[in-house]
């Protein structure tokens, strides 16, 4: 499986965003943002291809570079020549390969109460019904995701097993277990790479630092 997950080193913008930044919404200098892009593409040796994420459950089939995707939380393509890019700084980066296909998916906590990795899973099978690997890369762990006691009953009821608590007693969640049973659940072989977002300094975080940059996961064929 071709794919990597960056972190916040060895790029070109300052300050907050120091220094590797993908995210081109996030304030941070336009020049600095395309060139750590085009910088990836050369890396990867192909073009990369982003969403507009907008912590949706849509999922667009692509089979070209045609700028970036608009409301788009997941992204599948069968061309060989193509690279596909979810952004992240503490949700989980999810990618997907069978044999013909890949796949990048944007999984915060609404996505994972929308079912959009079986959606995308549901799709690739019907385009290919070759086994699927998952690799599952940094997001915000169970100790360090506190929510409200609205958002913690709101997720555990449908995933019980989502219920954790942080170190000083408050909710937690444990949103890269759930979606790890989930994978699993559909017959997804799941290599799990995920590291806490807040607890390395070498990875963004919104939760940790508010204003800040994203890191990428990227896969292609």
């Amino acid at each position: 499986m071709k794919y990597l997950f960056t972190d916040n080193t060895r790029g070109s913008s300052a300050g907050v965003f120091l220094s590797r930044n993908f995210g081109d919404h996030v304030g941070d200098d336009a020049q600095s943002v395309a060139r750590v892009r085009s910088d990836l593409s050369l890396e990867v040796g192909a073009p990369v291809l982003f969403m507009e994420q907008i912590h949706g459950e849509r999922v667009a089939v692509v089979n070209q570079h045609n700028g970036p995707v608009a409301s788009t939380d997941a992204l599948i393509t069968q061309s060989p020549g193509l690279a596909l890019a979810v952004m992240v700084a503490d949700c989980i980066p999810l990618l997907l390969r069978n044999e013909t296909s890949v796949a990048a998916v944007h999984v915060g906590r609404r996505g994972l109460m929308n079912g959009i990795s079986t959606k995308v899973i549901k799709t690739m099978r019907s385009l290919d019904s070759s086994p699927i690997t998952a690799v599952v890369g940094p997001a915000i762990c169970k100790n360090c995701y506190e929510v409200s006691e609205d958002v913690f009953f709101q997720v555990t009821s449908k995933y019980p097993h989502a219920a954790a608590l942080s170190g000083r007693g408050n909710y937690t969640l444990d949103l890269v277990g759930v979606l790890i049973d989930e994978l699993r659940l559909d017959d997804i072989a799941v290599q799990n790479e995920s590291s806490c977002t807040v607890e390395t300094p070498t990875l963004y975080s919104y939760r940790r630092d508010g204003v800040t940059g994203r890191q990428v996961g990227v896969i292609w064929l």
